[in-house]
């Protein structure tokens, strides 16, 4: 009877250690999106255009029924960086949304843009063009060029990425990023948005369908996703920092378990 008590003294290490490795094990309720999607009832989709930011970068192309009366109200290709190619020859010849909100147009002059869409744009553009007797019946077509979001945290593959669509949703942002890590929180997305001068910082949960209703679903230009690590991630970066680590608790475990099977 004296060597199982004397063994059995090991027990409540060896319980320790088994907890511990236990709980850097994410639980599948930490790795599941939408887990209420069984009950989530068809609804429809409301789309909202970004306004314009300072450093956006605009491609705007003015035509009329006379091709060549156009010309002065469109820029010239641009002659710098003869080796850029496609997008970044746009981004050249585009037009930068200076820090006071406007855009300095051939002819025109400086065009307020502060609050703007695309579309309201191009039927300012078109009233000034047609008021001002420049054109007749002119067709104005605006785009944003430098479309970018920012993903970092707990993802596969970090950084910033640009698109060209006018609406990209959090979740193709974060598959843009290559999806997130077991460690990442589903439950605790941070968003960081910048409009009009003002910082938000939102907080979404993507275990939740309640996230297709978030205004902040549709991602706009210039957001920032952070991805926090969970609970397990957190603790194991305290105590199983690397793989050496692992296999010397590994074989202190074994080591106990031989002990206690003596």
């Amino acid at each position: 009877m004296t060597p199982i008590r004397r063994n059995a003294n090991h027990l409540p290490l060896l319980a320790v250690l088994l907890m511990m490795l236990f709980q850097s094990c994410a639980s599948k309720k930490q790795v599941y999106y939408l887990q209420d999607s069984d009950q989530y009832a068809e609804t429809g989709i409301e789309f909202e255009s970004p306004t314009f930011q300072p450093s956006d970068i605009l491609r705007i192309t003015v035509s009329s029924d006379v091709p060549e009366l156009a010309i002065p109200y469109n820029k010239s290709p641009s002659s710098q960086a003869p080796n850029a190619g496609g997008l970044d020859v746009m981004k050249l010849d585009g037009y930068l949304v200076s820090a006071d909100f406007t855009i300095n147009f051939p002819v025109l002059g400086s065009i307020p843009v502060k609050g703007m869409t695309s579309a309201d744009l191009e039927k300012d553009l078109i009233d000034r063009l047609v008021s001002g007797k420049h054109l007749n019946n002119p067709k104005v077509n605006v785009r944003l060029i430098n479309a970018k979001v920012s993903v970092l945290g707990e993802v596969r593959n970090p950084g910033t990425f640009s698109f060209t669509e006018e609406q990209v949703t959090v979740m193709q942002a974060l598959g843009y990023a290559g999806d997130l890590t077991v460690n990442g929180r589903r439950d605790e997305i941070l968003l960081i948005r910048e409009v009009d001068g003002d910082r938000q910082i939102t907080h979404l949960d993507l275990t939740s369908t309640e996230v297709f209703d978030s205004e902040h679903y549709y991602l706009k230009p210039n957001d920032v996703l952070v991805v926090k690590p969970n609970y397990s991630k957190v603790k194991s970066a305290g105590f199983i920092g690397n793989t050496g680590t692992i296999v010397a608790i590994a074989s202190l475990i074994v080591s106990i378990t031989v002990l206690l099977t003596n």
